[in-house]
């Protein structure tokens, strides 16, 4: 960084809110969806309208507990300030900071404004992983070495094992439990599929019940990171303040959805069970197996002989 000397990068950088897994995610589950609407005009009458309904619902509850797992933004800050750019050195430039927490990590994002400044391109997205499979001191130290800006080590710091703040450990596991309770809810969601498409459909509310269940469970256990005092991250006078993020939001909207449609079911299968066969196209295969035959024939010879 000396000498107009630009840091080098020996690996891509990676965006704060979607990266490679989530695209993968919604990719996989869009051609599920299309795959469905494909054979949806062979499904006849007021049943389409139902087939549509869930497999759509069921895909966007899919989706949502898979693809947060890779996001980056359950908890988010920014903040604009004057602050130094390079070590050694009392140029100030006019930038945006963000601070962007994931289950998996935190990116640390610097925009300049204007972008071009001090004879340099102010953009830069960084990401630090403190999964069980990586070392967040590390990739920290190699911040350093590659020369990154002070105020995406200042920030970074703040996350580090050493640090005063004392938070690696609190976000770490927070996010490691978050993770492991939402493939459970993954797991309960299928299990929910397959009730449904079997006959037992009261049990399948009750597994929407428990998947909506580990959903909370998952923001309850991210959401205990808040319980630890965070060191304040200021540049000068600005400081940088972070609350919950669109995925933490969307998450708990998904387990409200799943509790809703779990007790709606279970509701249903107690009070109108007709309504629910309905809605699940089960009630004209059930009206067929017990309706009673509406002619009988009988032969008068037999009924001659008082048979």
């Amino acid at each position: 960084l000396f000498n107009g000397v630009y840091p080098f990068y020996p690996q891509q950088r990676k965006a704060f809110v979607f990266d490679v897994s989530t695209i993968i995610v919604i990719v996989v589950f869009l051609t599920f969806a299309c795959s469905f609407l494909l054979i949806i005009p062979g499904i006849r009458g007021r049943a389409r309208l139902y087939w549509t309904l869930r497999v759509l619902l069921s895909l966007l509850v899919g989706v949502v507990i898979v693809a947060v797992q890779f996001t980056g933004d359950w908890e988010t800050g920014w903040v604009k300030a004057n602050t130094s750019y390079k070590s050694f050195s009392c140029a100030l430039v006019n930038v945006d900071i963000g601070l962007h927490v994931g289950l998996a990590g935190v990116n640390v994002t610097l925009m300049g404004n204007p972008v071009n400044q001090i004879n340099e391109t102010i953009d830069y997205n960084e990401h630090f992983s403190w999964s069980f499979d990586a070392d967040y001191d590390r990739s920290y130290s190699e911040g350093l070495e590659r020369g990154l800006p002070s105020p995406i080590l200042y920030v970074a710091e703040k996350f580090t094992t050493q640090s005063p703040c004392s938070v690696h450990r609190q976000y770490r596991i927070s996010g490691h439990y978050a993770s492991a309770t939402l493939w459970v809810a993954f797991c309960t969601w299928l299990i929910s599929n397959m009730l449904f498409s079997m006959p037992v459909l009261v049990y399948g509310g009750y597994m929407l019940l428990v998947t909506g269940a580990f959903v909370i469970f998952s923001l309850l256990s991210f959401s205990t990171v808040r319980n630890s005092p965070m060191c304040l991250i200021q540049f000068g006078t600005a400081t940088l303040h972070t609350g919950y993020g669109g995925s933490f939001w969307l998450t708990l909207a998904i387990g409200l959805l799943c509790f809703v449609a779990g007790i709606t079911v279970v509701a249903l299968h107690y009070f109108n069970l007709d309504l629910l066969k309905t809605f699940f196209d089960l009630h004209e295969d059930k009206a067929e197996e017990y309706q009673e035959m509406s002619e009988v024939y009988v032969n008068p010879h037999f009924v001659n002989k008082g048979l």
